[in-house]
């Protein structure tokens, strides 16, 4: 039986997972470093970071697969292991959800660009549906398509994830413009849902590009152009680097205090992209339940 969305933010808002990348840098993850690859290499430290977030509230939890499609692991060298690295994120994960969050197969982008010809419609289409089928096979209850910068690979990875019969989140990254409304390729979040929703996606929205406060605008705009329920996964600010490392100035306290606003905006689901952590998880847990009553994330 598939996870039905509607009843699952039902009761208000859903929290969600925070970063991962950034965590497992604590642990050691060097910097241009394949995290994914840690499914395999360091299972226990992806699953500590999954449970830190179960335990925090989270109520949907990702897998570590952001960079699970053949075209990006090719850069590491990678590209035989998709199956292996795919199966184990969603078994990972699977198990720091236990019978507490719901687990969403993460697909990312390329990090090809289809404009400049460096990856075909072909090549992405193939890639994309080769990692949401292990995603849907090995036990994913939904697929989720993040850090999109580009509407035209998003829609490809929308129509390989809907292929699957789980149900789809989209998220773009807005991080361009005057104004930080549009994504790298000029997109904007009127754009943006209207052409999620037409590709299929159960639900839309933002992720990553930049802190909390940007986002409840662009959250609010999207509302307006879809009728899909809309995730809002902001990162903890701008980064600043320090030593060659991004650093995130957002304090879990400020990031939960902008929270609220995302909910008026219109998000059904709440959390948290770089730089956030299971602190981060905590306090948006505390800050929506006093805003939103008791049954906040619900599933």
């Amino acid at each position: 039986m598939h996870l039905n969305i509607q009843q699952l933010i039902a009761n208000g808002p859903v929290l969600v997972d925070g970063a991962w990348g950034t965590e497992f840098q604590k642990w050691g993850l060097a910097a241009g470093d394949c995290a994914d690859a840690w499914n395999l290499e360091r299972p226990e430290r992806v699953e500590g970071v999954g449970r830190a977030y179960v335990e925090a509230g989270s109520r949907v939890i990702l897998t570590n697969t952001f960079r699970a499609n053949r075209v990006a692991l090719a850069g590491y060298g990678l590209a035989r292991d998709v199956a292996e690295i795919n199966r184990a994120g969603v078994e990972i994960s699977r198990r720091a959800a236990g019978d507490r969050a719901q687990v969403f197969g993460l697909i990312g982008p390329s990090g090809k660009l289809l404009l400049t010809k460096e990856v075909s419609e072909g090549e992405l289409c193939d890639a994309f549906l080769e990692q949401a089928r292990v995603l849907a096979v090995s036990g994913a209850d939904a697929l989720i398509v993040e850090t999109m910068s580009d509407l035209a690979e998003a829609r490809l990875a929308v129509a390989a994830a809907r292929a699957t019969g789980l149900p789809v989140v989209a998220c773009m990254s807005f991080d361009s413009g005057r104004n930080k409304d549009r994504t790298m390729m000029g997109a904007t979040p009127e754009q943006a849902a209207r052409e999620l929703t037409a590709a299929g996606a159960d639900v839309v929205g933002a992720n990553c590009g930049q802190g909390i406060e940007g986002y409840v605008g662009i959250c609010r705009r999207m509302r307006a152009a879809t009728n899909r329920p809309i995730w809002i996964t902001p990162n903890a600010g701008l980064p600043e680097f320090e030593g060659g490392r991004a650093v995130y100035k957002t304090t879990a306290a400020e990031f939960a205090a902008a929270a609220p606003g995302l909910v008026t905006a219109g998000a059904a689901f709440v959390g948290g992209c770089c730089g956030t952590t299971p602190e981060f998880i905590r306090a948006l847990a505390r800050t929506l339940s006093e805003s939103t009553g008791p049954n906040l994330a619900c599933a």
